[in-house]
């Protein structure tokens, strides 16, 4: 079996166990609540973490070179780390199943949104969002809240969008919606143009390749070169709107600090210059994501190969 072949299928089968996970989360929650459903995640995730190899060599990359690139050994590896950033992990799906269920409420999120970029939300015409999957970008529903009741638009690439909009809305998330965007093709960005004009927000996440493929460009990412998605960067271009980056990450104390920054007016390019100013932007994006994952260092929740090298170090 090609590398190709086992990349693609690993991506399927990472996509189909989202959906599955998200449903039976959505299910047990209603069934159980929160306290009796932890001991079952828990277990769940224990049980990832145990026989999955993968994952875990993955995740004890990622410390480690967070660790060397920022040179604090404290950030280093071992069993009991690596094991923390599979429970923060649970810990964030219950996080969510509160979300989606209003458990989690305004007085629980810290905002920290110094160019006021909420006010910008009652404008005439909506932005872009560049968030990751550091931290929780599930807590963006409170944005909706927060925003007057302003829509948020989440482009997704699995094809599982409209299952997923079915399970949110009979969860009461009314103002939050999934987008399956496959190909920037002049449909898709007719639909995503009207939007904006209506007011409504995009939110796109900045740190995962399209799972079937897509353009991506290679950057440094922790003193190391990383494939990150051209999508955020075109699709700024393309709609002529302004980008912020967006972080939701859960302090220590248990409440969640939702930071709102200002990233470009407007990304813009020539067809001969296109590539370069995409690189210098995901450069960028890559530089404050990682700035993020210090203030957050167990909460990174790629796990799979984000390097693609064989340098794991298995544990």
């Amino acid at each position: 079996m090609s590398a190709e072949t086992e990349n693609k299928h690993w991506a399927d089968r990472q996509e189909r166990g989202s959906f599955l996970l998200m449903k039976f989360t959505a299910f047990a929650a209603r069934l159980l609540g929160r306290r009796l459903l932890s001991p079952l995640l828990y277990g769940i995730v224990l049980y990832f973490f145990l026989f999955g190899r993968s994952a875990r060599q993955s995740a004890w990359q990622y410390q480690r070179r967070l660790a060397d690139w920022s040179g604090r050994s404290e950030l280093r590896p071992g069993l009991w780390r690596v094991f923390s950033q599979f429970m923060a992990f649970a810990d964030a799906m219950l996080d969510k199943l509160d979300v989606w269920h209003g458990k989690i409420g305004l007085e629980q999120i810290e905002i920290v949104d110094p160019a006021l970029l909420r006010h910008q939300m009652r404008g005439k015409r909506g932005q872009l969002l560049v968030g990751s999957h550091l931290g929780n970008l599930e807590v963006c529903r409170a944005l909706a809240e927060i925003g007057e009741k302003v829509t948020m638009n989440v482009l997704v690439h699995t094809k599982h969008a409209e299952q997923f909009n079915r399970l949110l809305g009979e969860a009461g998330a009314t103002n939050l919606r999934l987008i399956q965007v496959s190909e920037l093709d002049p449909v898709i960005m007719l639909q995503l143009h009207e939007r904006l004009e209506r007011g409504e927000w995009l939110a796109i996440a900045g740190d995962r390749v399209p799972l079937h493929g897509g353009r991506s460009v290679t950057v440094d990412f922790l003193g190391h070169p990383a494939a990150f998605p051209q999508g955020p960067w075109l699709l700024a271009g393309l709609l002529k709107c302004p980008v912020n980056l967006l972080m939701c990450l859960k302090r220590p104390d248990g409440r969640y600090r939702l930071t709102l920054e200002p990233f470009a007016d407007s990304v813009e390019w020539k067809r001969s210059e296109r590539e370069q100013v995409i690189h210098q932007w995901a450069s960028r994006y890559a530089r404050r994501l990682s700035h993020y994952c210090l203030e957050a260092p167990l909460q990174w929740f790629n796990f799979y190969p984000f390097w693609k090298t064989d340098d794991h170090a298995n544990p």
